[in-house]
């Protein structure tokens, strides 16, 4: 399940022809579970554990967020159809080509059937969209290391996590085996090529031939140029200013960053990764078909064997690494899927939590997370990338500080009122900008949302504007609300606002002050809690300020997209109290303390927003 728990389910019947497995709730509740649906998430609970949830997606169905156990790792399935199967070893393979997939599916070398033709990838665009094309050279080798080809890519603009800002590769053109390293500065190359001979000399028992690089200063320093004099190896240098002439080096680096570039787009990461991401693109490419050699693969060429794909998963995908930290603590820790560790049988994995790289074996992967038009679609990797750079980066938030004319009971509004400026780069500022952004339908939906429950709050009434009376104008504020990590999912939130700076004193408003809790009230509170054993329960009320029943006559214009046909020119006489309103916080109070007093409840004297009970039987609230 979501939270990495294997759960059995029983008394299951076997349907050939259904294209998707059902649950059904109501042998669920027979069982004794219980199920509540909220903004569209469904979650199935035995006593106070939610063991099951599901996100609502089309034709009214809630989808399982869950994997199916094949082994010792766990790899995610939700009976995917053709183009989901298609798109997971698109993804799995580092956004490899249709021909490439079509390919190996041929030989029989991916798990499951049902590889058809790619849809159209977004994030190849990113990643491969080409300007100008190398021409092909050709080179009739007779074997491995007879001709290598390696050029040194960078700087990277963005250092990667290890500080690298170079990569260096070499590429055998036999087998077209690509190797790569990651180096600080120019200058390291020749320690770099001087280790990677040594070793792949002492690998394979043979030597190499021929180096083919450009002429920069980094392949034409004396002491490279005494190396290969004193061990036989003859170089191929460029013209100056013609890396078509190293045109396999060239076009290796071009397809490595086409893949960085898709799948740190796929994934969501920050730059920072791409290192990792490269590396994991060279392996990848060395388990993929080639033009060059056949259909055949690099790996296969070098080293007699048939690649295996058993073990791909999706780069950054969410991954949860066994842990044993005691008998009642989690049993897993949830991190984001690096690739793959070289000469070590685990995977490579980033810990949000401890901020580091940790290698594992027993691990369960959700790769549906990754998956666009599934249960998860854009939200969990978007959730990674959120907890993965809170980790990384230090946030900078301005924080909310208003006009010394502005009065504390006035903080909510202005709050709101300048909330699109918070986070101007992750949400839209206006109606306009969402509707027509890349997560308009999210937005779309979320203003919905709010929509019903203004009109379930019996918010307003439309009228006709009266003589003499002015409109206080409104608009629409977006947010992206962050959940518990591995519980809940990014969620977008549209409050609708009125612009309550608009209005007048006397007119609009007369009292706003409202309380607020003391500090030293919530302590107290947790020191009698413990001091008596107490029962300690925490809720939230939502949108609270729909509570408050207004005591003036306030006209606000119709929220923008939702204007209610042939009553365009009508307002809203306001009955709640919405929020931005000036007196909203007093209004709410007003409202919660006749709700409490009603109950019996009084009010505290030291502490207007504190309430204490005494029941009969000597207990109390």
């Amino acid at each position: 399940m979501f939270d990495g728990v294997v759960r059995t389910l029983s008394d299951v019947r076997h349907v050939p022809e259904l294209k998707r497995n059902l649950i059904s709730l109501s042998t669920l509740d027979s069982k004794g579970y219980r199920y509540t649906a909220e903004s569209g998430v469904l979650k199935i609970s035995k006593g106070s554990l939610v063991v099951m949830k599901g996100q609502r997606k089309i034709a009214k169905l809630y989808v399982l967020q869950s994997s199916t156990v094949t082994g010792d790792a766990a790899v995610a399935s939700s009976s995917l159809s053709d183009d989901d199967i298609t798109k997971l070893w698109h993804m799995r393979l580092g956004h490899m080509s249709e021909n490439g997939v079509t390919e190996l599916s041929k030989r029989g070398l991916l798990d499951g059937q049902g590889i058809c033709k790619l849809n159209f990838c977004e994030h190849c665009v990113f990643g491969k969209q080409k300007r100008v094309q190398f021409t092909r050279g050709i080179h009739n080798t007779k074997g491995t290391l007879e001709y290598i080809h390696s050029d040194l890519w960078g700087p990277s603009g963005v250092p990667s996590r290890g500080g690298a800002n170079y990569m260096l590769t070499f590429i055998d053109d036999f087998s077209r085996k690509v190797w790569a390293f990651f180096l600080k500065q120019k200058s390291d190359v020749f320690s770099a090529f001087k280790s990677w001979k040594i070793m792949i000399e002492k690998q394979t028992g043979k030597q190499i031939k021929y180096l083919r690089t450009d002429n920069g200063l980094e392949f034409c320093s004396d002491e490279f140029n005494r190396l290969c004099k004193s061990e036989g190896i003859m170089r191929h240098l460029t013209v100056r200013h013609t890396p078509q002439q190293n045109g396999v080096a060239e076009r290796m680096n071009r397809t490595i960053i086409e893949k960085v570039r898709c799948i740190l787009s796929n994934a969501n990461l920050p730059k920072l990764f791409w290192a990792e991401v490269a590396s994991t693109a060279c392996f990848l490419i060395n388990q993929s078909p080639s033009v060059a050699i056949e259909k055949k693969t690099p790996q296969e060429v070098w080293s007699g064997n048939p690649a295996n794909y058993s073990d791909l998963k999706i780069f950054a995908c969410p991954a949860y690494a066994h842990v044993d930290n005691g008998k009642l603590e989690p049993r897993s820790i949830k991190c984001v899927f690096l690739g793959y560790k070289t000469g070590v049988k685990g995977y490579k994995l980033w810990c949000p939590e401890n901020r580091k790289v940790v290698i594992s074996r027993d691990v369960v992967f959700d790769e549906t997370a990754m998956i666009p038009n599934l249960s998860l679609k854009d939200s969990s990797n978007k959730e990674n990338q959120k907890q993965v750079e809170h980790q990384i980066n230090t946030e900078t938030r301005r924080e909310i500080k208003p006009p010394k004319k502005y009065a504390e009971a006035d903080l909510v509004a202005y709050a709101l009122n300048v909330a699109e400026d918070i986070d101007a780069n992750q949400e839209p500022s206006n109606y306009s900008e969402a509707v027509s952004c890349e997560d308009s339908e999210k937005w779309m939906f979320a203003m919905q949302e709010e929509m019903e429950s203004l009109h379930k709050n019996r918010t307003w009434d439309l009228v006709k504007l009266p003589k003499g009376k002015k409109v206080v104008r409104c608009k629409w504020v977006f947010k992206k609300k962050e959940g518990t990590p591995g519980v809940e999912e990014l969620r977008y939130k549209a409050r609708l606002v009125a612009k309550g700076y608009s209005q007048i004193l006397g007119l609009d408003f007369t009292d706003v002050f409202s309380p607020v809790v003391k500090h030293s009230s919530i302590r107290a509170l947790l020191g009698i809690v413990a001091m008596h054993d107490l029962e300690l329960e925490q809720l939230d009320v939502k949108t609270a300020f729909l509570h408050g029943e207004l005591e003036e006559d306030i006209y606000m214009q119709q929220p923008e997209g939702f204007i209610v046909s042939e009553k365009e020119d009508y307002v809203c006489l306001l009955r709640k109290s919405l929020y931005g309103l000036k007196q909203s916080p007093r209004q709410w109070y007003k409202r919660f303390d006749s709700f409490m007093t009603s109950h019996d409840f009084k009010r505290s004297s030291l502490d207007s927003c504190v309430y204490f009970k005494k029941n009969s039987n000597g207990s109390f609230v």
